[in-house]
């Protein structure tokens, strides 16, 4: 008799915990989705698709909006997006992996690999590169980019373009975020492995963690699940033409959230560099005067409450992504948009903010 009451009542506890559970979830969802739904408010113009992980599986996912408007497509979570600036963090760890083979060194100066970059008597290392405090100017910023915007390029054209732009500062002096220092990177990966960006990046990285539906970006391969980017103006345009071998190692490859999961769970669980090695992307350096950056190798180092995060958004032509991992409660959240209109960017904050409190 007693053990029956001892089951009835361990019966009552388990079921009182999992209906507890359910309302967690439940109330989760229905905040989240209100995020989302008040800023991607048009469901027939393009949209968006967000995913929360925790301990590496997904609680939440969510699609709203089109991903072809002539077509009228909706967005699903297989759609491919181009992840901008989310690709600094491929091209940080590819870095880092070679680091690992003990075939270059973060103190190496460029000129190592680039002997006629003119760094003004200064000594502009790999590291200075990685955490934007090269004071080499961005070439984003420089007159004349829309010359050469449509032209398929080397890295080294490319690099030629601003090489001879006056410093914004003496390396480690500040930091600034830099376009132009995640290019020579991509050249010096191209130097080393004998690959180019490209190849290196699917093979070394997509291939190995997964990534099926992930590449670098192209016109005109036939990519299965395209989202096609847009701007808006009074109405909605098709995205300008940018050849990706400009933005190249700073900003063109394509991605969608279930392999952003798979690149994160890699991360998470040292599958392409020992944890020693990982860790130096995820370091928040400081500047020659002591004074913090907030920035590691490719993403920033921030804290969302007091949440230690780890972030780095997106954007280009037509699209914009965000990406968030709070490491001590192991949560992931990224959101990809295919219209610079909608920025992910707080929403996904926010989202992870909201994981972290109800979980």
């Amino acid at each position: 008799m007693k053990k029956a009451h001892y089951l009835k009542y361990l019966l009552i506890i388990i079921l009182f915990f999992n209906l507890q559970s359910k309302s967690y979830a439940q109330n989760l969802e229905a905040k989240i989705d209100s995020l989302i739904l008040n800023t991607f408010k048009d469901k027939n113009g393009p949209g968006g698709v967000f995913l929360v992980a925790k301990a590496g599986k997904p609680i939440y996912q969510k699609s709203v909006g089109k991903a072809n408007l002539e077509l009228d497509v909706n967005l699903t979570s297989e759609y491919v997006f181009e992840i901008g600036s989310m690709t600094k963090q491929f091209t940080a760890i590819a870095i880092l992996m070679l680091l690992e083979e003990g075939k270059l060194n973060l103190n190496d100066n460029i000129t190592k690999y680039i002997p006629d970059y003119p760094t003004h008597g200064e000594t502009i290392t790999i590291h200075h590169l990685l955490n934007h405090t090269s004071g080499i100017k961005s070439f984003t910023r420089i007159k004349g980019l829309n010359d050469i915007a449509r032209k398929d390029l080397t890295l080294l054209e490319v690099i030629d373009f601003f090489k001879n732009e006056p410093m914004d500062f003496k390396p480690g002096e500040k930091f600034k975020y830099n376009n132009s220092g995640y290019l020579i990177l991509g050249y010096i990966i191209e130097s080393i492995s004998k690959q180019s960006y490209a190849s290196f990046i699917e093979e070394h990285i997509f291939k190995k963690l997964g990534m099926d539906a992930s590449l670098f970006a192209s016109h005109r391969k036939v990519i299965k699940k395209r989202a096609y980017g847009y701007h808006k103006k009074e109405d909605y345009i098709n995205a300008r033409y940018i050849s990706f071998t400009i933005p190249s190692s700073a900003g063109s490859l394509m991605s969608n959230v279930n392999d952003m999961l798979k690149w994160q769970e890699a991360l998470t669980y040292n599958k392409l560099v020992d944890k020693k090695i990982a860790d130096k992307a995820f370091t928040n350096y400081t500047l020659n005067n002591g004074d913090k950056i907030n920035y590691g190798y490719g993403w920033h180092v921030k804290k969302i409450n007091e949440n230690l995060s780890r972030e780095h958004g997106g954007s280009i032509f037509g699209f914009k992504s965000m990406g968030v991992y709070l490491p001590n409660e192991d949560i992931y959240v990224i959101g990809l948009s295919n219209c610079d209109c909608n920025s992910p960017t707080k929403i996904t904050r926010k989202i992870a903010k909201l994981t972290a409190e109800i979980n």
